[in-house]
């Protein structure tokens, strides 16, 4: 990976360099079908590329990673490939002042995910292709300067076998057996792409009429294998589509540039998504073969309509380099919540946001690791890496604050003239900053510097102080930040007051809001004055509605009450921001991990929001996997079970309550009695009114049937027939790595470290089998092993798959002292190592090192009675 590695210092010499008029690019992909004598298989790309040279005589390079060059031209003039190209660059010297590239290759197809995956259905047969290219791997399909400043229109032509339809970002039509597309607008080469194969398509389209007359109509697609055909609910994927149009066209006040908005749903997919212009990508596991609750739905119409933000953010208007990754993600990310909670049938949308897209971001704030949301991005690794919680979600919280602190009119209409200015073009973050001074009059600038340019996370604690007469006398938030990053930020935050509506404190009625206030907390100590003289609260609530991004903690009363009601907070938003501070305190050693699974044990059951409660259950999970006493494993998992059981048998039958339950407890079964319950239901023989085992849930209870010896390979097998897809491959190929044998242990390692024959699918199939907690015994002889092939798997494999093995097969199940010690040793003794392999360590070795805090302060409450 070195080799093909791009650092910033490059980009910018190059960009100062070049400008790129155009590039031309042919495929010929017949080669994808039939037998291949050649390993790797490779398919021809030719491409010719017109570029300006701003110092006629300099020197530069162009990027392609292949295989092999035929030939390589640069302004008439024939360059010797085993002279120019060495695997990753073709070194071009004495450049004029308009100069034509033409570079003729043998591109390799790709097992990744990265560059031109190639996919044989087992099903079927059926070979389908598509790219995905960001940060850097348009270059394993065709030659280009692989940088997002060095944008240029597009024209592709593709030669396909006989029977394929063909996509690509413009519209296309096939003559003479070439597919041939519109030239783009001028555009990044991450976001070019392909898509070939048998693919079943459906059309539909989208119009509007602007106040001036004006007509826009923009030709729908969406497109999946056609074994996922019967299971592919198009209609709602134009439904999302179409909302979204509405409301991107609605505030952006810039019509959809593009052209036509394809999507495609593409198998062994790394990402959830890209946002490629008229061809978006999207993981085929959107498409659902089974029952799934309305949150699986709800993700899926937020990486609709993320994607969708990203034809303004990101594709219209591009970041510089990668340090500026954030003006497009993070916008995303914050609008696909926006929009959707604004335009479609998912009004919660911010309850999820808050659950599920923060937690991530908090996570991430805190390891070693943790980066401004404008981030240092050296090189290509560098950037592979940051697109992570920070960059995505805390990027999106802090827009969520700017809205509350510029408000929503003034951030949009800084949106829209960012959009104007700089169409087609590059930006860096002053470019945004100095249209939304514009339309605020606030001072962006020093805003950005506390959020945009310092890491960490805050915690923000309330003091309340009561009068004679059980009034608060002062109500105070005090701001917190670790030591590693100690600044200290300004909030815009509501302070919640809550009591029970009853007036009961001994348990009868809800817990419901009855004082707010809104206020701009900044230093170490805030006064609230607002909210002197209130009644006492029995919850205070700092950062209700969720409109900041920080860890939420709380006063010994508050603690208290939630302890004991919990379940009985009415508002769900509040109720979830409630539950995410408690398992902030867990991760963070301040709540015994037994506690907060009883907290789930006895008011998860009560969680009327699917998407919380799924969230729960995982949760519950890590605590007991992770952050509880080792001693106390046993007894938590028995617990979780029986109550994971119990709800499943109380929930409304046919209900999504009932199928997430039903998961949770396949989840953590492991007991004889829990073990025989999974195996009724997948026979027949045991029964839960209205509970319907489709073929994912059965996969879902045979994993926990062969992790403990109970379901063997023929067992497996005879599965795998029944579903003979590649999904029902996928779950096999796990479950197969998850059987109790250390025979089965050794050759999953194998195939995945000393094998580069799976497919990335199939990669995280096995390492996901291989590492099941209940098995810690079983391969614990592999954390040694580790440690010393991490770094031959960075060099020798690409960076896709090297982070699917460092940050999977690392000994997180081996959680003692000596994983950590081990840890250290390593990273001592490899300082040299590639940044970005020690980074993936590092955080590795944090995590660990927070886990063995959890389960002292476990074990301690224990020692506590």
């Amino acid at each position: 990976m070195p080799g093909e590695n791009l650092s910033r210092d490059e980009a910018r010499e190059r960009a100062a360099l070049l400008l790129v008029d155009g590039y031309e690019v042919f495929l010929d992909l017949r080669s994808a079908v039939g037998a291949s004598g050649d390993e790797p298989r490779t398919f021809r790309s030719v491409t010719t590329v017109r570029f300006r040279c701003a110092d006629p005589g300099a020197g530069s390079f162009a990027d392609l990673i292949a295989p092999s060059v035929t030939a390589v031209s640069l302004n008439g003039r024939d360059l010797d490939p085993s002279e120019v190209f060495d695997g990753a660059r073709i070194v071009l010297d004495d450049l004029a002042a308009d100069n034509e590239l033409v570079v003729d290759a043998r591109c390799a197809y790709s097992r990744t995910g990265e560059g031109m995956h190639r996919f044989v259905d087992p099903e079927d047969g059926e070979v389908y292709l598509y790219t995905q290219y960001e940060p850097a791997d348009s270059r394993r399909v065709f030659a280009n300067f692989e940088q997002p400043d060095l944008k240029a229109p597009f024209r592709f032509e593709v030669r396909a076998p006989e029977g394929w339809a063909v996509w690509s970002n413009g519209v296309g039509e096939r003559t003479d057996g070439v597919w041939r597309f519109a030239e783009t607008k001028p555009i990044s080469t991450y976001i070019t792409a392909i898509a070939a194969g048998p693919y079943h398509y459906v059309t539909d389209s989208y119009e509007r009429v602007f106040e001036d007359g004006t007509r826009l109509e923009i030709p729908l697609g969406a497109m999946c294998r056609k074994g996922l055909a019967p299971h592919f609910d198009s209609d709602d994927v134009f439904q999302i589509t179409k909302q979204g149009l509405d409301f991107f066209h609605d505030h952006f006040d810039y019509p959809y540039p593009f052209g036509k908005y394809d999507q495609a749903f593409v198998p062994e997919y790394n990402l959830g998504a890209m946002e490629n212009p008229g061809l978006v990508t999207f993981r085929e596991e959107f498409i659902f073969r089974g029952k799934v609750t309305q949150a699986s739905y709800e993700r899926r119409a937020n990486v609709i309509l993320h994607e969708m933000a990203h034809m303004w953010f990101g594709d219209l208007v591009t970041m510089v380099w990668w340090d500026d990754l954030w003006l497009k993600e993070s916008f995303a990310d914050f609008m696909g919540s926006f929009s959707m909670v604004e335009a479609t049938r998912f009004t919660n949308g911010w309850i999820t946001f808050a659950n599920n897209r923060k937690s991530w971001a908090y996570r991430a704030d805190q390891l070693p690791s943790t980066h401004p949301v404008t981030a240092d991005i050296r090189d290509l690794e560098d950037a592979k890496l940051n697109f992570d919680g920070i960059t995505y979600a805390k990027g999106a919280s802090v827009l969520k604050q700017l809205v509350a602190y510029v408000g929503r009119e003034a951030f949009l209409e800084g949106a829209r003239r960012y959009f104007k200015r700089n169409a087609y073009g590059n930006t860096r973050l002053g470019d945004l900053l100095s249209v939304l001074e514009e339309t605020s009059g606030r001072d962006i600038a020093s805003w950005s510097r506390a959020w945009l340019q310092t890491a960490g996370v805050n915690s923000l604690t309330p003091q309340v102080l009561l009068d004679r007469d059980s009034r608060i006398d002062e109500l105070a938030v005090v701001q917190e930040a670790a030591e590693s990053h100690p600044e200290l930020r300004p909030h815009r935050v509501a302070i919640g007051l809550y009591r029970r509506a009853s007036g009961d404190k001994n348990g009868a009625g809800r817990l419901e809001r009855y004082a707010r206030a809104e206020v701009d907390v900044d230093g170490p100590r805030t006064v609230v004055a607002e909210l002197a003289g209130a009644e006492a609260p029995e919850l205070v609530l700092v950062n209700d509605d969720d409109l900041t991004y920080c860890k939420i903690r709380f006063d010994a009363a508050s603690l208290d009450t939630l302890r004991a009601g919990l379940g009985d907070v009415s508002d769900p938003l509040a109720r979830a921001l409630c539950w995410s501070a408690l398992w902030n305190l867990t991760r963070d050693a301040l709540l015994p991990a037994r506690d907060f699974v009883d907290l789930v044990l006895r008011f998860a059951g009560r969680e009327s929001d699917i998407g919380v409660l799924q969230m729960l259950h995982a949760w519950a999970d890590s605590a007991l996997t992770h952050y509880a006493a080792p001693a106390w494993r046993e007894t938590g998992g028995r617990l979780l079970a029986e109550g994971a059981l119990r709800e499943l048998r109380a929930a409304e039958p046919g209900s999504q309550h009932q199928l997430t339950w039903a998961r949770f407890f396949a989840s953590v079964a492991s007991g004889e009695a829990d073990l025989a319950v999974l195996q009724g239901l997948l026979a027949g023989t045991e029964k839960v009114d209205g509970l319907a085992v489709d073929q994912e849930l059965r996969w879902a209870f045979l994993e926990p049937l062969a992790t403990h010896g109970v379901a063997d390979e023929a067992v497996l097998a005879a599965e795998l027939a029944r579903d003979d897809t590649a999904s029902g491959k996928r779950h096999q190929v796990r479950c197969l790595a998850a059987r109790p044998s250390a025979a089965v242990k050794a050759q999953a390692w194998t195939s995945v470290v000393e094998s580069d024959t799976l497919s990335n699918a199939l990669v995280e199939a096995t390492i996901t089998g291989f590492s099941r907690p209940s098995q810690r015994e079983l391969t614990a002889p592999y954390a040694s092993r580790y440690f010393e092939v991490i770094e031959r798997v960075w060099a020798e494999r690409s960076i896709q798959i090297g982070m699917d093995v460092v940050r999977g097969l690392f000994p997180s199940f081996q959680d003692s002292r000596a994983t950590l010690d081990a840890t250290d040793e390593w990273l001592a003794a490899h300082a040299g190592a590639a940044p970005a392999l020690r980074r993936l360590v590092l955080e590795a070795r944090d995590d660990l090192a927070r886990v063995l805090r959890g389960q002292a302060c476990d074990a301690a409450a224990e020692a506590a009675g």
